[in-house]
């Protein structure tokens, strides 16, 4: 028995819901796939400056802001992460080395101040303890009598 035309288009109709329903779908599962490569990155990536700079861990999140925020916020930290970038381009069609050397070891540049050449970073020095005076002038001339 053939379809009438009002039956055609009500065929046509439910197509289309069941059409935009399977889009709506694979939406859902690509935005849920991107929030997990956004996770894996974040997590991978914290993970890498605990390693380098395991005195972060004990920071609040105000105060690991405020570091973030002087010593790569900054134009110099700018600048740097440009250097990398513009490095990344040209060597794009090259082949990537297989040594396990990290970009962050690449990109030091060592200068005289210690801090990679950044005058506005203070240099981070291993606090003294006070139990040698003779060896922290500092505790000036005090003895334990």
């Amino acid at each position: 028995m053939a379809k009438t035309r009002l039956e055609k288009i009500a065929s046509f109709e439910e197509r289309i819901a069941q059409l935009e329903n399977q889009k709506k779908l694979e939406e859902k599962r690509m935005r849920a796939e991107e929030r997990k490569k956004r996770d894996r990155r974040l997590y991978k990536r914290a993970g890498i400056l605990e390693s380098l700079l395991p005195e972060t861990i004990t920071l609040t999140d105000e105060q690991f802001t405020t570091y973030l925020h002087r010593t790569v916020g900054n134009k110099f930290g700018r600048d740097k992460l440009a250097e990398i970038i513009a490095e990344g381009e040209k060597t794009a069609g090259t082949p990537k080395p297989s040594t396990t050397e990290t970009t962050a070891e690449k990109s030091q540049d060592p200068k005289p101040n210690g801090n990679g050449g950044n005058p506005s970073t203070p240099q981070h020095t291993k606090p003294t303890t006070n139990s040698d005076s003779s060896a922290n002038p500092q505790n000036g001339a005090r003895s334990g009598a």
